[in-house]
């Protein structure tokens, strides 16, 4: 493809900037005058390395690149790989994050004067210096498009969503493939609405049968395999679209469950058919994902169990009537066994459409956050969420407002220069100026501020925050309109569009705070909406479409961001990188935030932090309130959050979004068809645009998954029975013993260990309690039966693992400086021998480690790198890492700490992950709490979701989403 297939911007574009006495007057937030952005950060220099876990090859190296101190190791990373452009090695390669923030910049700045939306050259500079600093301290991000293209020689072009179109001739079919390998070529996704072909039920006019677009589609999957790897960063996406009233609906329906089940067969006769398998490419439909679109005549059907018919595609007479019911079941049940077909909501999605007279919404792009007209595109941008957290807990409401108005108004600017894969889009987008502002890390502020995912305060603050993004937004397209114009289309649908920006202003109006926290971004969020109709009355608006919320995967870990999109935390353990190489496992620093949210003292803290450092849950961590469980609810793990509890948050804000909510409700192994359509159901009742459910092993091509399944152990031959018994190896008279004294919570005991002379525990004495207690006696019978057990050569590490974190009073912390928390006086005598009887190796296993132990992992993970002496940035990033330490560990680890400097308040506990693991989707696997995910084509590493995909945090590429 040559750029000349790109639509060009208009080539009306003026040559010398303008600045018209109404442009913008941009205000100064984050920079201070006379001072550049980038001369108040400290930067440092870093070696970027990446290799495939799954052979150990180096397959990207670059080093020496530029990037402040407090970017993580990982965002370094994937912004180095992605989106530095130029030849790896050659002179034009980019090297610093200062390169690229200006490559970008410099472009919506100067687009921005030659278009006339600045008052001056003075705010034109002002806003460019503010854009710089939001992007240098990762408080929003452009999508990846921008990054790829924006300031280089490539077509600019800056959109992540297209919605394609096709009638039913064979010219415009062709050009649907066509269309979409040349966007997927781009790395992008695209979606299209397939229902104008005729069915395979219907005749041509040559009077032979039609046949049908489920036959169409094999021609496009097979497109989209061939080219799924030529994209600058991820596979090829795409989203297939049927309406419930085509009369191949249940083709369509069971097109990819019949796939899933090849799939099986050939698996089982021996074939690869795991995602990237070899094999796996014989199979067909696995590039896209499906989706039914309902609208509210089949809904009521299905309510009411009554028939609906199936139209005839140029007629629209009914050909044939079918059970409402059974349709929605087979569409569940489809779901169930493959994950598709998702569902949209059609009559809902237009009803809340900017732009009917100009055509209907058929459609939407791979993730289903973006649903516009066809033919067009969107360009997404999200914010950093966590950026506008207080130091007192509550958002920051102004700020916030004047970071979307900045953000928008240069999202607008882009599609002045942008160009498009084709002309129809690129017409359709410069007409109705579609954008998508959007969020991340919405989990990890909900849970710093105290609030479970899913409960009504994190719903009441995730719906403010939402209506008072879109409010702005609005508001700024308003102002806009007023400078630059409103949008081509407005003129034509001037009332529809009224009428959406007031069904926005009343939900908001409907939403009830639940704590002042709320209510106060709740009361700006009012004034948005209330002042943007004022405004847009007398100017109209700029942009038919302003906010979606997408899946956020790369440029979500651009912002160092915990959580996705939409999404709730992923789990309370993470797995990050080191300086020089390396990784550990830490406990996410929203869990401290939220206890001392909740009123935790700093003791409390630590002993909680460390107990969700070892098993990756908080049930059962001494001195947590059972009422506060639900703060640390997480997407999978010990307390996954519930699918509805997914649903009831994409409610929740869905009236608050011009597009939909790219998110995939998970749901465990254990789901019956029977909840996966009461989740659909729901959807639609509850006002969502669209949904779509992922069963948990539903798919062969699983290559991390939970659990293994159908395994199976062949009989042995039959042979002679050998019974084997157990023989008593008795201690000598005289043995080798240690006592311990010991205090549990205050409880006061004594522990004696006696070993064989050649070593090995061969008998357990404990003393706790009066002398004829019922507890003296109970401890005396207990330690005579674990004694006995032990002669009989069962291994101490058996134990362990059954009596470690058993919990009964007395439970609490102790006086042994290696074990600071016991759960019960069980507990702790079964660490305290695995500690003086179990190897190194052993205990790294279950997770037990003396102080000594945990010292030397700190100091070890915090070291610089070998060779030369470590720069300022690693020396800072050790720093950094190092106060997110128990402050025990961090003690031992540095004894000549000076008593009167402080110890930094404690963010989370540290330890080393297994050798195996690569990230926090595996750390997770590990535990046996994991989600199913594929394994990334770049590096190997195992994916974690993110909104309706999967993104890698190892190397930030994606399954299809920007």
């Amino acid at each position: 493809m040559t750029e000349t297939t790109h639509s060009k911007a208009v080539p009306s574009t003026p040559s010398s900037p303008r600045y018209p006495a109404d442009g913008l007057r941009v205000e100064r937030v984050y920079t201070t005058e006379g001072t550049h952005p980038y001369d108040e950060v400290t930067w440092a220099r870093r070696d970027v390395v990446m290799t495939n876990w799954r052979d150990g090859s180096v397959n990207f190296e670059q080093r020496g690149v530029e990037f402040p101190e407090f970017w993580s190791i990982n965002a370094t990373n994937i912004v180095t790989t992605k989106y530095f452009r130029g030849a790896v090695g050659s002179d034009t390669r980019e090297s610093s994050l200062r390169q690229l923030i200006d490559r970008v910049v410099h472009k919506y700045q100067e687009a921005g004067e030659l278009h006339g939306y600045f008052a001056s050259e003075s705010d034109a500079q002002v806003f460019g210096e503010e854009l710089t600093w939001m992007l240098l301290h990762q408080v929003f991000s452009f999508n990846s498009p921008v990054w790829f293209n924006v300031g280089t020689a490539a077509p600019q072009q800056v959109s992540a969503c297209f919605i394609l179109s096709v009638d039913d001739t064979m010219d415009s079919i062709l050009n649907w493939y066509r269309e979409e390998g040349l966007i997927f070529k781009g790395g992008s996704g695209a979606g299209l609405n397939l229902s104008r072909i005729r069915s395979s039920k219907e005749l041509l006019s040559s009077g032979g049968t039609a046949s049908g677009p489920v036959s169409f589609m094999r021609g496009a999957d097979a497109s989209a395999g061939t080219i799924k790897s030529g994209g600058a960063t991820r596979r090829a996406a795409k989203m297939v679209v049927l309406d419930v009233d085509h009369p191949d609906v249940e083709e369509f329906i069971e097109t990819k469950m019949r796939e899933e089940e090849k799939i099986r067969a050939l698996r089982d006769a021996g074939f690869d058919m795991d995602l990237g398998g070899k094999d796996i490419v014989s199979v067909q439909y696995q590039n896209a994902n499906n989706s039914v679109r309902v609208n509210d005549e089949f809904m009521k059907a299905y309510e009411a169990g009554s028939d609906f018919g199936l139209r005839a595609r140029h007629t629209g007479e009914v050909i044939e009537s079918i059970d409402a019911k059974s349709l929605f079941r087979k569409m569940s049940e489809a779901a169930w066994a493959c994950a598709d077909p998702g569902i949209q909501y059609d009559t809902t999605i237009n009803d809340w459409h900017t732009n009917p007279e100009s055509g209907r919404i058929t459609a939407s792009n791979p993730c289903s956050e973006y649903m516009s007209l066809d033919n067009s595109s969107c360009n997404l941008a999200s914010l950093n969420l966590m950026k506008f957290r207080k130091e007192d807990g509550t958002f920051n409401s102004e700020q916030f407002v004047k970071a979307v108005e900045l953000v928008i108004t240069a999202m607008d600017i882009s599609i002045c220069f942008a160009d498009f894969p084709t002309e129809p889009i690129g017409e359709t987008t410069r007409a109705f100026r579609q954008l998508g502002i959007g969020y991340a890390n919405l989990g990890a502020l909900l849970m710093a501020g105290g609030l479970g995912y899913d409960s009504d305060g994190g719903r009441a603050l995730a719906a403010a925050i939402t209506s008072l993004m879109t409010g702005t937004a609005y508001r700024r397209s308003a102002e806009l309109a007023g400078i630059v114009g409103p949008y081509d289309g407005y003129a034509r649908n001037a009332a529809a569009h009224t009428r959406v920006m007031r069904k926005h202003a009343a939900a908001t109006d409907a939403v009830r705070p639940m704590h002042p926290a709320d209510a106060d971004v709740l009361r700006h969020a009012e004034q948005q909406w209330q002042q943007g109709l004022e405004i847009g009355k007398e100017n109209g608006w700029r942009n038919a479409q302003a906010s979606v919320i997408a899946p956020t995967g790369t440029i979500g870990f651009m912002m160092d961001c915990d959580t996705t999109g939409i999404e709730p935390d992923f789990s309370l353990l993470k797995f990050k990188k080191l300086v020089g190489g390396g990784s550990m496992q830490i406990v996410n620093q929203a869990v401290g935030q939220a206890l001392r949210t909740l009123g935790y003292q700093q003791e409390q803290i630590e002993a909680i932090v460390e107990y969700v450092s070892e098993h990756g849950h908080v049930v059962d961590a001494p001195g947590l309130k059972p009422e506060h469980y639900e703060v640390f609810d997480c997407a999978v793990g010990e307390r996954a959050i519930s699918p509805m509890g997914h649903v009831r948050m994409m409610a929740a804000t869905q009236p608050f979004i011009s597009g939909a909510i790219s998110k995939t409700v998970n749901m465990p192994e254990s789901a019956t068809v029977e909840e996966i359509e009461e989740i659909y159901f729901q959807g639609w009742k509850l006002g969502l645009k669209a949904l779509a459910i992922y069963r948990d092993n539903c798919k062969v091509g699983q290559p991390l998954s939970t659990k293994k399944s159908n395994e199976t152990t062949a009989e042995p031959e039959a042979a002679a029975v050998v019974e084997h018994r157990p023989v008593r190896r008795r201690m000598p008279k005289q043995r080798p013993s240690v006592t311990t004294s010991f205090s549990v919570a205050g409880a006061e005991g004594y522990l004696t260990a006696g070993s064989y002379p050649d070593d090995g525990l061969g008998e357990v004495f404990l003393n706790l309690g009066k002398q004829g207690s019922t507890l003296s006696g109970i401890m005396d019978a207990f330690s005579v039966a674990v004694s006995i057990a032990l002669q009989y050569g069962v291994p101490l590490e058996t134990f362990v693992r059954k009596f470690t974190n058993m919990r009964f009073e007395p439970a609490g912390m102790t006086d042994d400086p290696d074990i600071r928390i016991a759960q019960s006086v069980v507990d702790y005598v079964f660490r305290r021998l695995a500690l003086d009887y179990l190897p190194e190796d052993k205990r790294a296993e279950l997770g037990i480690y003396s102080a000594a132990e945990r010292a030397a992992q700190v100091e070890q993970s915090y070291a610089p790198p070998v060779g030369p002496q470590a720069s300022d940035a690693e020396q800072a990033e050790i720093s950094s890492m190092a106060s997110s330490v128990p402050v025990e560990a961090a003690t031992e680890a540095a004894p000549e700490r000076p008593s009167e400097e402080p110890v930094s308040e404690l963010n989370a506990a540290v330890s080393t992950p297994p050798a195996a693991v690569h990230s926090s989707a595996e750390l997770m696997d590990a535990l046996g709490k994991g989600a199913d995910a594929p394994l990334c084509m770049s590096c190997g590493t195992k994916m974690r979701p993110a909104g309706s995909c999967y993104v890698c945090e190892g190397c930030g590429s994606t399954s299809g989403c920007s």
